[in-house]
Order: C-alpha cells, then structure tokens, then sequence
C-alpha cells in the first residue's frame, strides 16, 4: 500500500487532472455556443437563442456534478478494495516482465463515466467474492507474545539459537549485540566488544557461540554463556499440561527467578582483512568456519578456531549487503547492491558460482528455503524464489509495495516472513500465495522501518520475531497451518 505521502501526492495529480479535464469541457462548450450563434444567428429569434444558451449551461452545469460526483465514488471505491485486500489477502504475485510500480497508478488515463460504472460493477463483484472466501477460509491469528526492550538504536537483525530454541539474539546500531530469553523477554547477556553498529548476530549451530558482524570492520566469535531457569525449559515442554492458575503461577516464579543482565567486552576470536563494513557474517553448515560479508565488495572464508583466511569471494560489483550459509551444505549465498546474488558451491573442489540476475535494484537478502531453493528480496520491491538448479528464472514472484530487507522462511511451514522499509511484515506461501499481513497499530507492531524477521518453527510461545529501527523487537503467536 502507497505511503501517506505518495497517497497525497496521488489525490493532488489526480485532482489537478480533473481540473484540467473541466476546464477543457468548459473552453470546448463555449466553442460549441460560438459555432451556434454564428451559425443560427439569423435564423432565430433572440429569445429562443437564449433559452437555448440557459439549456446548455444547466446540461453542462449537471454534467460537472455528475463528474464530480463520479470521482469521490471512485476513491471510496478505491479505499473499499485496498481495506478488503488487506483483510483477504488481495495481493498477487505477479510476472517477471510486469512493472513492479503499476499499482501507483500515477499517470493513469481518466476514465469515462461508463468506464467508472463498469469499474464499480466489476469491484462489487470482486469484493463479494473475497468477503464470502474471508468467512470460508479465515485468516490466520497474530498476537504479540512478547517484546524485547533495552536497545538504544535501531535493531538491524534478529535470529534465533539453532541449538537450543530458547534464546534470540539482537545486533544494533548502538554498537551492541544481545541475548535474550524467549519466554520472559529479559536481556541475558548484552556484548559489547564492538567499535562500530552491529549489523548482523548468527548462532553457532551446536555450541554456545555467537557471531557478529560490524561496522568496525571486523567480525567477532564469542562466548554466548548465559543460564536459563530450570522453569523455562520446564513450562515451555509442558505448558499444555497445566492450567491457567498453574501456568500464571509458573511464569510468576520464572520472572523472579531471571538471573541480572550480564555484559561481555572482549571477544574469543577477532576476525580482520576486511577493507570495509562488515555487514554479514554467518557459520557454515558444520560450524568449523565463518564467511563474512563486506561493503569492500568482497566475502572471506574464514577458520573459525584459528581466525585464518582461507578463502577470499569476488566477483561482486557493488558492495554486498548479506551473506547466508546453507544449513547442511557446503554452500553459501552472497546479496549485493549490483542487483545479484550468488551461490557460492563450496562441494566442488573448483568452487561453482552461479550468478542469479533477476532483480533491478539492489539485492537485500537471499535465504535458502529447504535443500534446493533460494529466496530473494530486493529494493526493487519483489520477492523472488530460485530453484538453486535453474538459475535462469523464478518458480514464482511476489509484487511488494516497499522495499524489502532481510526476510526468512519458516522450513516447517514453507512460509516466508518478509518485514519491508513501510513497517509492514507480510507472510506469503513458498508458491507466491499471500497469508497475510501482521497488524500494525499504535498499541502493536513497529512504527518505523522494520529490519529483519526470523522464525522460530514450532515454538510454543513466539514463531515469529521482528526487529526494526524504532529500537523495538517483537515476538509473535501465529497460529499457522503447514503449507506444503
């Protein structure tokens, strides 16, 4: 949906071409009477020419009511079929040669009166039919579950620990990274060896480590030791089996029982060579290295006991702006403001590299989906999904109204989360079917640009978590069905 701003600027274009349009009428209708007077001049009576003059100015009088009447139905007409688009899921995915800025409409032709009928006949229609598949197959469920405070900046990325689903992490401009418990929202462990905004935070698969990327040029490996109550993992196994007296009972002692906030400044290992931001880093499949991501528009392979470089990715045009490790093979994608990403086949002896060129503005994410799919989101406002075999086309494309940041796939549902610079967070299926989108109010959701989204499969309080830069980090309940 359009930004406040581009909706004024729409309705101003639109009402300067409706003036336009009326003074055309007017200066073509005094052409008409000129013509007439000049030709009937004599052959009518003075009085009866002017009867005829106050008829025409009474037709065109009513003419100008009925345009006008004709344009504020259309724009309520319009604002009915974006509310039921939001409610229903009126968004589609679209082809890859279709303009991805159609929907502003800007320079859209007026429409005649009978086209305006035919319109508002088709919407009815439309309308009624998304209303009657609303009741058949009601959208799914969102509700804050929790929410993560103490940032002092914007948060530019979220994840989740691989090994143990029971903390997220946080990276900030406020040159911080966080560990977070899920169930009570309380910051665990809060790092601070970083000289620059932290842009990225990555789990290590099996042990407790955490990897963060920066603007201080460097990436760090350190130690995410924290302790969880006892109660927390309890309630979160079990949390079916009790009532509500107990289950309130229970998350009153766990919040008592939450250790203090503790910090950390130096890390286990500093990773160096970079020329320029590090952006992105992330742990390959088995954990025993790192690969990290930089505006110097290259990615290092790095060892992740030694700190060693082992092998440096160019290629890229631009500076990249995420990398993404496959979580059980050897292969790694790169996103960059070139417009690409590429896939960086690391079985190969001779390291395969594929190029993906399917977008027109820069490449702000790309995350595997399964074993054999990539998904990317860009500035250019689509979202795309690649089978790694075929790089030649998407299996399927998604037309987004704002620019897209760095998106996830649930594994276990097929479902991509994709948070985007107008503070919405929309869901769609891994085929371009749209969910839906998460609500956005002044008491829920964030109120500027969200950042980054992670899933956290199956989870029983939050499967959902959003950061953005109004400093804010949310968990979500979605009750979802699989999507095969």
């Amino acid at each position: 949906m359009p930004s406040d701003s581009v909706v004024k600027s729409m309705k101003v274009k639109a009402g300067a071409r409706g003036a336009g349009t009326q003074r055309q009428d007017d200066g073509s209708s005094q052409a008409i009477m000129s013509r007439y007077d000049s030709d009937i001049d004599g052959l009518l009576p003075p009085g009866v020419r002017g009867r005829l003059n106050d008829l025409f100015r009474e037709i065109e009088k009513e003419f100008e009511n009925l345009y006008a009447e004709n344009l504020a139905l259309q724009d309520r007409v319009e604002g009915l079929t974006e509310r039921l688009d939001v409610c229903s899921g009126g968004e589609k995915p679209v082809s890859e040669n279709q303009d991805t800025t159609d929907h502003l409409e800007v320079n859209k032709p007026k429409r005649s009166a009978s086209q305006i009928s035919q319109k508002i006949k088709s919407t009815y229609k439309v309308s009624t039919s998304k209303i009657v598949s609303s009741f058949r197959n009601p959208s799914p469920i969102y509700a804050v579950a929790r929410d993560y405070r103490g940032h002092r900046d914007g948060v530019w990325e979220v994840t989740v620990a691989r090994s143990d689903q029971q903390l997220i992490g946080t990276a900030s401009a406020d040159h911080t990274a966080r560990v977070w418990c899920i169930h009570s929202g309380t910051c665990l462990l809060q790092y601070q060896g970083h000289q620059g905004s932290v842009n990225s935070i990555r789990f290590h698969p099996a042990q407790e480590l955490a990897l963060t990327a920066s603007g201080d040029q460097t990436a760090h490996i350190w130690g995410a030791h924290v302790n969880i109550p006892s109660i927390e993992r309890s309630h979160s196994s079990g949390e079916d089996d009790l009532d509500g007296s107990e289950k309130e009972d229970s998350v009153d002692d766990f919040l008592e029982s939450t250790p203090e906030e503790s910090s950390l400044r130096t890390p286990s290992l500093e990773l160096t060579g970079h020329n320029g931001v590090v952006v992105s880093a992330d742990w390959m499949a088995a954990g025993g290295q790192v690969i990290t991501a930089s505006w110097d528009r290259t990615a290092i392979l790095y060892d992740a006991e030694s700190g060693e470089q082992i092998n440096t990715l160019t290629g890229h045009d631009q500076e990249l702006t995420d990398v993404r490790a496959h979580p059980t093979q050897r292969m790694v994608v790169t996103s960059s403001k070139d417009t690409t990403f590429r896939l960086w086949d690391f079985r190969d002896p001779n390291m395969l590299v594929n190029v993906f060129q399917g977008h027109t503005q820069p490449v702000t994410s790309a995350v595997f989906a399964g074993s054999d799919k990539v998904v990317s989101g860009s500035d250019d406002r689509t979202i795309k999904v690649w089978d790694i075999k075929n790089m030649r086309s998407p299996i399927s494309a998604i037309r987004s109204d704002s620019s897209v940041n760095r998106l996830s796939v649930s594994q276990a549902h097929n479902m991509i989360a994709i948070p985007h610079d107008n503070r919405h967070i929309r869901l769609y299926d891994i085929h371009g079917n749209r969910i839906g989108r998460l609500p956005r109010s002044n008491r829920q959701g964030h109120t500027k640009m969200v950042t980054a989204v992670a899933w956290a499969d199956d989870h029983p309080i939050c499967n959902l978590f959003t950061c953005g830069f109004d400093r804010q980090v949310f968990g979500w309940n979605i009750n979802i069905h699989s999507k095969e």
